[in-house]
């Protein structure tokens, strides 16, 4: 892997693959959700899709799509709370063609007014898609419910009524004061030429906006007893997600965190999974995971259970966490989590996009990058008394918050069973 900063302030990461039979131009800016306003919420998402609506090389979503299809290239875009990105993957030989489409619907979007009208109703689908899709929907309750009215507690969708009002000089203007130099990272990733990536970038990126890129505003925390949001909904089965805030990606207790949560609920030995799942036959799904951002981060539960069974489930959640802050891991049960996730890190580096994406996510965040043999080293060294201290640490009921989409109206019976 190596990295390049240009005369510009644009970074190119190079990540070599020489037996890949793939190459991936991922480029990621440096700017998400947490980076809007709330009369403009929901900008960024809708933002990524106007990118494949129409530049002046390539004037129509049919003209990008169809140049991408007929080389057979892979391709797609995302965004998330801090960055957005958009890749395309094919042969080596056409590594210039898609550096060329991929660079062009990045800089040089037209934003047509009658293309921006058509995508709104497009994303305002999304979003009653999400309405409709509870183990979907139980996430944004559960962000709302963390982080309230601010960028971190809106959904990166937006809400309908603002989606309906962003205009075409909302999108220029974001456009401006976020894709600039300084914020975009261009990721070449798989088989290629390293100094024909160089040209080929510096040659597309050339005309790229610099100056200052566009700031967000802190997230702010604030939590003194434990927090319900129940979302009353006709449903099948009872959604929920219980998370106790942690701290930044920056700590350097992720390691022991994200074992902290496999051991809770990273697989299909876990602990929850073993409990709820195969010893009370109460859900179908079951899991654990650790989100961390550059300000702030948490720990969180969900699952998909029987609506008879709510308050066991609850009560097995609680008395896991209790059971992680009391006692530390057994020697058998530490190791199968490292080899867990170990296993997961090397097996979701098969791809030249998921190499882009390993060192361009970091680098989005963090400013720097770190190889996979250096985090696999940082996950074997962790201890089981460095987990204990975490689930000490975070496992409180004044950092504790329940979010459910079910059949129920009534908190008090759910605010019962949170005690640690």
């Amino acid at each position: 892997m190596k990295k390049l900063t240009l005369d510009n302030g644009l970074r190119l990461v190079l990540v070599p693959r020489e037996a890949s039979l793939a190459t991936t131009v991922l480029v990621l800016v440096e700017t998400g959700s947490k980076y809007e306003t709330k009369d403009i919420s929901g900008i960024s998402h809708f933002l990524e899709h106007m990118c494949f609506k129409g530049t002046e090389k390539r004037p129509t979503a049919f003209a990008i799509a169809s140049e991408l299809d007929g080389i057979g290239a892979s391709y797609n875009a995302f965004t998330s709370q801090e960055y957005t990105g958009y890749y395309a993957k094919a042969r080596p030989k056409h590594f210039g063609q898609i550096l060329d489409v991929v660079s062009d619907i990045y800089l040089n979007q037209k934003f047509d007014t009658a293309e921006i009208d058509k995508e709104r109703g497009v994303i305002i689908e999304e979003i009653n898609m999400y309405e409709d899709l509870p183990m979907r929907k139980v996430q944004d309750v559960f962000m709302a419910l963390m982080y309230g009215d601010q960028p971190a507690g809106w959904p990166i969708a937006g809400h309908k009524d603002v989606v309906s009002k962003i205009t075409r000089e909302d999108f220029v203007e974001y456009h401006k004061k976020h894709y600039v130099a300084e914020a975009t990272i261009v990721v070449i990733a798989g088989a290629f030429d390293e100094q024909e990536a160089l040209d080929g970038v510096k040659k597309y990126f050339a005309n790229i906006t610099t100056g200052t890129k566009g700031a967000k505003v802190k997230t702010s925390e604030s939590q003194s007893t434990p927090q319900i949001a129940l979302a009353n909904k006709k449903t099948d089965q009872t959604h929920l997600v219980m998370g106790v805030r942690a701290f930044d990606l920056f700590d350097e207790r992720k390691y022991a965190l994200e074992l902290l949560a496999d051991i809770l609920g990273g697989g299909m030995s876990s602990r929850l999974f073993q409990k709820v799942r195969e010893e009370m036959g109460a859900a179908y799904y079951i899991g654990a995971g650790a989100d961390l951002s550059t300000d702030h981060g948490y720990m969180d539960i969900s699952a998909g259970i029987d609506h008879k069974k709510i308050d066991d489930v609850l009560a097995a959640i609680v008395s896991e966490l209790k059971r992680m802050a009391a006692e530390p891991v057994a020697p058998e049960e530490l190791t199968r989590a490292k080899e867990h996730l170990i296993g997961g890190l090397v097996l979701g580096l098969e791809t030249s996009n998921q190499w882009a994406g390993f060192y361009g996510s970091q680098e989005a965040l963090e400013k720097k990058m770190m190889s996979p043999e250096e985090l696999i080293k940082k996950t074997q060294e962790v201890t089981a008394e460095q987990i204990q201290a975490v689930a000490q640490d975070i496992i409180k009921n004044e950092g504790l918050n329940l979010a459910i989409i079910g059949p129920f109206k009534d908190k008090e019976r759910f605010e019962k069973l949170l005690t640690f």
